[in-house]
């Protein structure tokens, strides 16, 4: 099953309208904030009725299967379901930076990327406008649209709202940020994230499998978790990666990231004002080791 059979049966349509009935009483997200978006009301998010993005292009900077040799059609959406006090995009993310649209110009521009050459479509934050964006897709298929779909989220995501992306998202790239749910309250406003995070992430792993790679070394489907690491062990990182070698297998695939510094509101926080340590990733480096979690990729 993929994106043109359920175009081509008729499901992917009544997914759209699924999707967008829950907009009038919002629960894309485990914020539940129950505000009518199709009369432009806004939640915790920001979003509306429409979709709004900050940039559409050519990206190279993603992991190696993402970017390959001609890089990554990505779309950074406008807002966001978490406020992390350390978000380096915190003006899109935050601040609404962002020309609203329609569906069918994200559609086009889903298809102009397409022409470009790149390899897939990577959305950006894209669980709130999870309805408008099965709406450009299906918009977008009968223009030839036919690349690989790439979910790149923060992991604060729900079960039912993933499934209705079963058969449409190729490669999910998803956050696993904290092992401690009072933790990402404080720093991100994302309460119970653990318990919300973890599901999400092993419905996503049932959807698409592991991740799978072309003769290229290009992403076909699976599962890709990003984890960046936090100072003073906040992000819980070895709590994290037991857990994912325990539940969804040694042969995950994980990017394990240092480039954390302090932006937005962090640069006044005792714990998170400084850069990550070399010791404090090596730690990190050293879990992955204990936990037999080899696929994936490091940061020098």
């Amino acid at each position: 099953m993929n994106y043109l059979t359920l175009h081509q049966s008729g499901e992917l349509l009544k997914r759209v309208r699924t999707a967008y009935g829950r907009l009038a009483a919002c629960d894309i997200c485990p914020h539940d904030c129950g505000v009518n978006r199709l009369r432009g009301e806004r939640g915790v998010c920001g979003a509306g009725a429409h979709p709004a993005i900050a940039s559409a292009n050519v990206h190279n900077g993603e992991e190696p299967p993402i970017s390959g040799s001609h890089g990554s059609g990505t779309i950074f959406l406008t807002g966001c379901s978490l406020k992390c006090r350390f978000c380096q995009n915190f003006p899109i993310s935050q601040m609404g930076n962002g020309e609203t649209i329609t569906t069918k110009v994200l559609a086009d521009r889903m298809i102009r990327l397409q022409r470009q050459g790149v390899h897939n479509i990577n959305l950006v934050t894209p669980t709130h406008y999870l309805p408008q964006i099965l709406a450009a897709l299906y918009l977008a298929i009968p223009l030839g649209f036919r690349l690989p779909l790439v979910w790149n989220s923060s992991g604060y995501e729900k079960v039912d709202a993933l499934a209705l992306l079963d058969g449409v998202v190729d490669v999910f790239l998803p956050d696993m940020k904290y092992a401690d749910s009072e933790t990402a309250e404080r720093i991100s406003s994302a309460p119970g994230y653990t318990d919300i995070n973890r599901p999400a992430v092993a419905e996503m792993l049932r959807q698409v499998g592991h991740l799978e790679l072309g003769d290229e070394g290009l992403a076909l489907k699976g599962l890709i978790i990003r984890h960046l690491v936090l100072p003073e062990g906040l992000a819980g990182t070895r709590e994290t990666l037991a857990w994912i070698a325990g539940n969804l297998g040694s042969e995950t695939h994980i990017s394990l990231m240092r480039q954390y510094f302090p932006a937005h509101q962090a640069v006044d926080m005792p714990s998170l004002g400084r850069k990550l340590t070399d010791d404090e990733y090596d730690e990190a480096l050293a879990a992955l080791e204990e936990f037999d979690l080899e696929n994936g990729w490091v940061q020098d």
